[in-house]
């Protein structure tokens, strides 16, 4: 005889019964921050059982209100016993006698708090007119829709939901379908939307506050709104227009339309998350929404249009047709990713959007370069282990070896097949192999075979490539970031080209090792594997090559995608410990009349990184290596100044601040001078030209430059700025400039303004890029303030951020066992995966330093190299 106990620490539930239709009443009240609920459950139960078991958290249910009544009979069965099993989120609905198979009705009235985590159905705080006001918000994915009202709550017990609302007569309510009626009562109205087409607990939604919006309408018909808080509607006009196109292409793309009747965007002050595609109604940070033409830069235009995009595409992969559990989530996140790219490269083309994909390629790689990364399809065992998984593999990695299958089979091919996969599992849910299965009947190729290998596995091959009697042979093996030896074997589609684009050969290297013939090689030509950066691999050149490959770089030879390509190898085997830094800082100075804005971009990064390790390793080295990278940077800074100019391209625009960000951080003096005087000037007059939005950020880390404990008076105005700014994108750039300034005192200040009432929770993480200067300040900042960090953001992914960002810079193998000793009594499963990572970084930079030292030629080379400029 099954007990409550038999349940407690069960990862799924049981599958006895399953929900088929909900019927949710809410009642709000937005000044308490508490709520009333009433739920009525179709439930199909398919096995004898005197049990109910379904998700609820924070949640106070009323016994005496439970009960389920069988369709097949007028018999009314009471609750004999309700019980929560807290740490496994549990609501238990014990019976006296067995419930009859087939569909019930289960009721239940349940109260809750409008909490303050963003999660479950939370409050958000927004200015109106002067006066501070809350909205009521949800927030369900990955598992908490259990927060809101009683539910199954897995992907895969899909239902219809039938939402109604109890408001405030003169607010705006939301949710999933359009309203069907509203009934006014006194001060209250009853807001009653249309029934959902079939969905996951997840993609539930409801917002209720006060709004503007703007409006427009697809060809077919489809309503799309943007809402925002009063008096920011212009701010929406830009994201309204992205989505309306992108609605369009999807129609055609997936060959399916839009199964819903409108779609909603709307901007939340307080939001964890970019951005949530529930259906019908998607959730947005404001800077990943609001687009202001006047305040906000040519990076934030572009993050619109990307985040647009990828919430969108959601509408089919994740909310028509959705994963089946959370191991699958890659399905949602991957293709997401992918396809907001497609989109964004098809509505601005100028962007060169699929060149700026390698950044989304190279997250995933460092992530994947680590022993403690997880394979794309991860297990998972219990809801509190999904928040982890939303990183970088499920992402960026998913969305590259989709890139690289359609690479593989051909896009009008791997288009066909996703249409087919659409309409196959519309309304319903589909594992990884599902797809494979689509893609390989209309391809006709062995994809499962192939793809596995990528999905199944964690890391990624590191692919050696020297010439033999024109040959190239080929050894493959997993590449780790700490140079360990890995045993995983991959099917590598290669691609190569020898001396031009046009010679270009293709290779499936499904062994440790392989050889492709090349006999129209010559000899002196450079050779390029994995063209265009399509696939998802290293690649280590034998010294000959690499030269050749240097060459290829100084004449404009290879393309912007196979420049950054080199770059980005040669980094990650030079910090493997597998090629030396004298090598990369000799291919780095190939880049010298770089110009192009994804190689760059990537440079800079390398930059920062180079800078740091140096610093730990042989700081009689930094003054050198600064003016060398200064050298470097100085001529497309030059080229481009500090004013835009007319008809310049988006992409220059977002490269003026990247180069005088870096240029600041490296202390050019000129950059520093001119960025002061600039930001005196912005202070004095907020309309003042001298300061458009794409150098501010640029601006305001020059200032903090300047800043230290006696010299405050810039720092203080910065502030100034911040808190009289209600623009998001504003406020992100100052608080991700602000712990940049080298004095440790105002790093302090800095950390401790990022806690207070000042910075929203979301917002926090922002600041926690502190100077080298700054890094033990930060550390120690951590350690005394963890408590109220965990309590604040302990039930969420953002406080992996706090470890990740002051964590991971480090270099000595003493931090990495201070670190491991503070958190072995702290230890949590959210925190659990993100910790072991950030050590291993600590470790790969502390064996990268010990490296650095033995490189008897790196100070000469680097001396060499100042002097060039």
């Amino acid at each position: 005889m099954a007990s409550y106990a038999d349940f407690k620490g069960k990862p799924r539930l049981p599958k006895f019964a399953s929900p088929k239709r909900y019927d949710v009443r809410l009642k709000p009240d937005l000044i308490s921050c508490k709520f009333n609920g009433f739920v009525s459950i179709d439930v199909d139960v398919v096995s004898n059982t005197k049990f109910l078991v379904l998700n609820a958290a924070d949640l106070n249910v009323d016994p005496s209100s439970v009960s389920f009544t069988p369709k097949s009979t007028s018999q009314e069965f009471q609750a004999s016993g309700v019980g929560l099993i807290e740490e496994d989120e549990l609501l238990v609905v014990e019976f006296g006698d067995e419930l009859p198979l087939g569909i019930g009705l289960l009721n239940l009235s349940f109260q809750g708090t409008l909490n303050d985590q963003m999660k479950g159905f939370y409050r958000s705080v927004y200015d109106c007119n002067g006066e501070k006001k809350n909205m009521a918000v949800t927030q369900f994915e990955p598992a908490d829709a259990r927060r809101c009202f009683p539910c199954w709550d897995e992907p895969a017990a899909k239902a219809t939901f039938k939402i109604t609302l109890d408001v405030p007569s003169d607010l705006v309510a939301l949710s999933n379908m359009p309203v069907a009626e509203e009934k006014l009562e006194g001060g209250l109205k009853t807001v009653y939307f249309q029934e959902s087409p079939i969905m996951s607990t997840y993609l539930v939604a409801v917002v209720v506050g006060l709004f503007d919006f703007v409006e427009s309408h697809t060809s077919d018909g489809i309503k799309v709104r943007c809402y925002c808080q009063v008096g920011k509607s212009d701010q929406g006009k830009f994201a309204l227009e992205v989505a309306v196109k992108t609605l369009e292409l999807y129609r055609k793309y997936f060959d399916v339309p839009y199964a819903l009747p409108k779609l909603d965007m709307i901007a939340i002050p307080d939001f964890a998350a970019g951005a949530m595609e529930n259906y019908g109604l998607v959730t947005y940070r404001e800077n990943a929404l609001l687009y202001d033409e006047k305040n906000s830069a040519a990076a934030n235009k572009q993050r619109v249009a990307i985040v647009v995009a990828h919430e969108l595409a959601h509408q089919w992969f994740g909310n028509l047709v959705t994963m089946e559990w959370w191991t699958h989530l890659w399905l949602n996140e991957g293709f997401a990713t992918w396809v907001s790219y497609l989109a964004a490269d098809v509505l601005f083309p100028e962007w060169k959007i699929w060149t700026q994909f390698l950044d989304q390629i190279t997250d995933g790689l460092r992530l994947d370069g680590l022993s403690e990364s997880h394979p794309i399809e991860v297990e998972i065992n219990h809801a509190s282990e999904i928040d982890e998984i939303f990183d970088a593999i499920s992402y960026r990695k998913g969305a590259s070896v989709i890139r690289m299958l359609e690479s593989y089979l051909g896009a009008d091919t791997f288009q066909r097949a996703l249409a087919c996969y659409i309409k196959k599992y519309a309304c319903s849910n589909a594992k990884t192999e599902d797809l494979w299965a689509v893609l390989e009947d209309i391809s006709s190729e062995p994809v499962k075979e192939l793809m596995n290998s990528w999905t199944q596995q964690k890391g990624y091959p590191v692919v050696s490539v020297r010439v033999k009697d024109q040959k190239l042979e080929l050894n493959q093996s997993h590449f780790l970031l700490s140079d360990a030896p890995g045993d995983s074997q991959w099917i590598v589609p290669i691609s190569a080209c020898c001396g031009s684009y046009e010679n270009r050969h293709t290779y499936l290297l499904k062994e440790k090792s392989g050889s492709l013939d090349v006999k129209d090689y010559q000899g002196t030509a450079w050779v390029k594997l994995n063209v265009n950066q399509t696939g998802f691999y290293r690649v280590k050149y034998d010294e000959e090559l690499q030269a050749k490959l240097r060459h290829a770089i100084e004449s404009s030879q290879l393309s912007a995608t196979d420049r950054f390509g080199v770059l980005d190898d040669a980094f990650a085997l030079c910090m493997s410990g597998q090629q030396s830094l004298t090598t990369l800082l000799t291919l780095v100075a190939s880049f010298r009349e770089e110009t192009e804005y994804t190689v760059l971009s990537n440079l800079i990064n390398i930059s920062y990184k180079v800078m740091r390790i140096v610093a730990d390793a042989m700081p009689e080295l930094v003054d050198s290596l600064q003016k060398f990278f200064i050298g470097l940077f100085e001529y497309p800074s030059g080229k481009l100044g500090w004013e835009p100019k007319s008809g310049e391209s988006h992409l220059d625009s977002m490269l003026r601040g990247e180069l005088l960000t870096v240029l600041a951080e490296l202390g050019h003096k000129s950059t520093l001078n001119e960025a002061t005087r600039r930001f005196d000037a912005f202070c004095a007059d907020r309309n003042s030209p001298l300061l458009p939005p794409d150098t501010r950020k640029a601006t305001y880390t020059a200032v903090m430059q300047t800043v230290n404990a006696s010299n405050r008076s810039r720092y203080e105005a910065l502030l100034k700025v911040y808190r009289e700014t209600d623009l998001s994108q504003e406020k992100g750039r100052i608080i991700g400039s602000l712990a940049s300034c080298p004095d440790p005192d105002i790093v302090l200040e800095v950390l401790n303004f990022l806690l207070s009432s000042e910075v929203r929770s979301q917002d926090a993480i922002f600041g926690l890029s502190v100077s080298k200067e700054g890094r033990e300040t930060a550390w120690k900042w951590l350690q005394d303030k963890w408590d109220y960090i965990s309590k604040t953001w302990g039930s969420g992914y953002l406080i992996t951020r706090f470890i990740s960002a002051i964590v991971s810079p480090f270099s000595s193998i003493e931090k990495a066992k201070e670190v491991d000793e503070f958190f072995a009594s702290r230890m949590k499963p959210t925190i659990a995966r993100t910790l072991k990572q950030s050590l291993e970084r600590v470790q790969i930079n502390a064996r990268w330093v010990q490296a650095i030292k033995k490189d008897n030629s790196l100070p000469q080379l680097v001396q060499e190299l100042s002097h060039r400029n």
